[in-house]
């Protein structure tokens, strides 16, 4: 009990010198790793009525049955795809956070909100979580590659296996923020390869493929291509924000 006490004691002070902050905002909530009522109003989670292979959220779709308009028309390398959020308001602000803003402890509450959608994409025990890697210049500048975290904590929720070294990335593609979709699939064509030595550990294995965000598919086709092309299985993949169009 006296342990118990000390630990809490320690708790309260840390929480009185560094009180807890909203994840998205910074403003002050009641207890770490949350986020606070307004940020929670603009946080748009995405259900089960969404496009069962890129994860876009679809008025009137069930359980994930439907398919988009997109993907009836695009060809994804991919088997199922999913996301947790709407890349919009709160969102945005989370993978804005996590990617530039080194807060790296959004990815344990994002990375549980990911597992928890990641059900229909798991096909069972066998599944290896693989994230979209930086190319190591950026991963040298940013310190850590925001993917591989939210992988690692999908891993540990669904007890599931995680490697982050499976794909390589070996160009340094431009940012995609302000291209269209046709640059946006040429821009990382080709820039991403699983190594020689890693082949026999994805040979016919299922694989889901973590990212921060989802807009044209681009990177999850260009990575799946290379991991279908190395002898994976099924290839699915789970991004914690997904661009949409708001009415």
């Amino acid at each position: 009990m006296l342990r118990q006490f000390a630990a809490t004691s320690v708790s309260t002070v840390i929480d009185h010198v560094f009180p807890p902050t909203c994840l998205a905002c910074n403003a002050r909530v009641a207890a770490a790793s949350g986020l606070c009522p307004t940020c929670w109003k603009t946080t748009y989670f995405i259900g089960s009525s969404a496009c069962q292979t890129c994860g876009v959220p679809l008025d009137g779709a069930e359980d994930g049955d439907a398919t988009c308009d997109e993907c009836l028309t695009v060809a994804r390398p991919w088997h199922k795809g999913r996301a947790a959020l709407a890349y919009a308001e709160t969102g945005r602000s989370l993978v804005m956070g996590l990617k530039h803003g080194d807060r790296s402890e959004i990815a344990k509450v994002a990375g549980a909100w990911m597992a928890r959608q990641a059900e229909p994409l798991v096909a069972g025990p066998e599944t290896l979580i693989v994230p979209v890697p930086l190319h190591w210049s950026r991963q040298v500048k940013r310190r850590f590659n925001q993917a591989a975290l939210l992988a690692s904590v999908v891993g540990r929720e669904l007890g599931l296996e995680m490697q982050d070294s499976i794909l390589r990335r070996v160009r340094a593609t431009q940012t995609m923020q302000e291209m269209d979709r046709q640059t946006r699939f040429a821009n990382v064509s080709e820039a991403f390869v699983v190594p020689p030595r890693k082949q026999a550990k994805i040979a016919g294995r299922p694989i889901l493929l973590i990212d921060d965000v989802m807009t044209s598919g681009a990177t999850f086709a260009a990575c799946s291509t290379a991991l279908k092309g190395a002898g994976a299985g099924n290839v699915c993949v789970l991004a914690l924000a997904r661009t949409v169009k708001f009415a």
